[in-house]
């Protein structure tokens, strides 16, 4: 199972910049931007709550779980 994570499109959604929301989250643009990416190992639940607060969202509607290729 793939965690891929759906960032960008709640962005996009609230017509929100990611800087804006790193600002708002109290993390580094270059930390968020890692996030999108899905270059990360984890993300904190504290982080994780910030960031929906912001969006107005669930953590359902960032992350998404695919199954593997394999």
């Amino acid at each position: 199972m793939e965690i891929v994570v759906r960032l960008d499109v709640m962005l996009a959604r609230r017509k929100m910049r990611s800087r804006e929301l790193a600002e708002i989250v109290g993390i580094t643009e270059a930390n968020l931007s890692l996030l999108k990416s899905g270059k990360v190992k984890g993300i904190r639940f504290e982080t994780l709550g910030r960031i929906c607060a912001a969006l107005e969202c669930q953590p359902g509607d960032l992350l998404e779980a695919i199954p593997s290729a394999d």
